[in-house]
């Protein structure tokens, strides 16, 4: 069996209703799925984190070197597409867009030998998962808190037992929302925060004092990436749990953080670390240094599929009668194409979500939708 063909489909649709974090503003939803086609008829499939367009051309670019390897061999096709534009790419797209191709030969894997993604990593330590919401960003023309708390109001209705809301445009402003959305959400539903790195460490330990008595899981990206001193500044001056790492790539660029405790909670995304032939050494990484992992996910059900077959597999740690469960986050934003994508969606019943079971990935690709949903030319 050889690769013989890549494609990606870019696919977008423009909101009625623009939403914003505290670091972007969304009038569009735009994600690029990838597919790798084997000579034999065989297909995978596979989702890139951020820019649609620029991963696709870096997708393009790996293609080159790709077509005619032996896709079962995905720690070797990891190497060599790493190794090709290490110079320039040791973080951000090389890496989103090889993890997109690294999903789709996993797919490819599975379907070859018949079995889940999460057998191949080793085996599936649960059948479901709990899954949390994510919502609550600013929307035009609304008044924020009213917003959010009507939005975490109806999570809690819907079964969901734990939420995340978007923080990171004022302090103040942000404790309002925060306050409103504990109520709203009553004493036991979690909650956490994600300041999308929209604080600088001031910010950041002034809003994580105030808000610690509304019960927060965890305070999400509190300050930029690039600044692991403020992170654990942070972490330090403050009593919420700090979680991050959808914006750090590979093993390497997840190394500092955890040896260093910048985090307590660690948050690869599977489209975005490297793929599932990453994902796994970034979760031994942070066993090995105690620090709990709760992938970030963002995008199609191809990358919620992916998600939810690593999830499956994660090792418990510790291992114990009651043990730690990893939950799934899980996208309530508007995105029609996001469960369009695939024949059967992968949706939640009273806040729990069960793994698919099938070959690969467990899912099948609804070209209809890849055909509607296409994006259009610049």
């Amino acid at each position: 069996m050889k690769i013989a063909s890549v494609r990606t489909h870019l696919l977008e649709h423009k909101l009625d209703v623009a939403f914003e974090s505290a670091s972007m503003r969304f009038d569009r939803r735009a994600h690029v799925l990838v597919e790798v086609e084997c000579d034999d008829g065989t297909v995978g499939w596979g989702e890139c984190l951020g820019p649609a367009r620029p991963n696709a051309a870096i997708v393009a670019t790996y293609a080159n070197w790709l077509i005619g390897e032996n896709p079962l061999e995905t720690e070797k096709i990891w190497a060599r597409l790493y190794n090709a534009l290490r110079d320039q790419g040791q973080r951000g797209l090389a890496v989103t867009a090889l993890s997109g191709v690294d999903i789709a030969l996993w797919d490819i894997k599975g379907k070859h030998f018949g079995v889940p993604v999460s057998i191949l990593l080793g085996g599936r330590f649960r059948e479901s998962v709990r899954a949390y919401a994510t919502g609550s960003f600013k929307r035009d023309g609304v008044d924020r808190v009213e917003d959010n708390a009507s939005d975490v109001a109806r999570y809690r209705d819907e079964g969901f037992h734990a939420t995340k809301i978007k923080i990171g445009f004022g302090v103040e402003e942000d404790l309002r929302v925060i306050r409103a959305v504990r109520n709203a959400a009553g004493s036991d539903m979690r909650l956490m925060i994600d300041a999308n790195h929209g604080y600088d460490a001031v910010e950041a330990i002034k809003l994580g004092n105030a808000a610690a008595k509304y019960g927060i899981d965890w305070f999400e990206e509190p300050v930029v990436p690039e600044q692991l001193a403020a992170y654990r500044e942070v972490r330090a001056r403050q009593p919420i749990p700090v979680a991050g790492g959808e914006t750090w790539h590979s093993r390497w660029g997840m190394r500092e953080p955890v040896e260093t405790r910048a985090v307590d909670i660690l948050q690869p995304d599977l489209a975005g670390v490297g793929g599932f032939t990453e994902a796994k050494r970034v979760a031994d990484l942070a066993a090995l240094h105690g620090v709990r992992v709760v992938p970030h996910v963002w995008g199609t059900a191809v990358h919620i599929a992916a998600a939810l077959q690593f999830m499956a597999a994660m090792i418990p740690s510790p291992v114990r009668v009651n043990p730690i469960e990893p939950i799934l986050e899980f996208d309530r934003t508007h995105n029609p194409f996001r469960q369009a994508v695939i024949k059967t969606p992968i949706e939640h019943e009273r806040g729990v979500v069960d793994i698919p079971n099938g070959p690969g990935l467990g899912i099948e690709i609804n070209r209809d939708a890849l055909a509607e949903f296409r994006m259009g030319d610049i």
